[in-house]
């Protein structure tokens, strides 16, 4: 049987992950809410 707390105690998460991680995060992204926003404003603009 898998001894799960064993296997926790060696994992090490890989380089590429933890690097990919930081640029996301580094990065000023544009998500859902924003366009949201965005769009939102737009509308409003147009019909004043």
């Amino acid at each position: 049987m898998i001894d799960f707390e064993e296997e926790l105690k060696k994992f090490e998460p890989a380089i590429e992950v933890e690097q990919a991680e930081a640029d996301i995060k580094a990065r000023d992204l544009t998500d859902l809410t924003d366009l949201l926003v965005n769009i939102s404003a737009q509308q409003n603009n147009v019909t004043k």
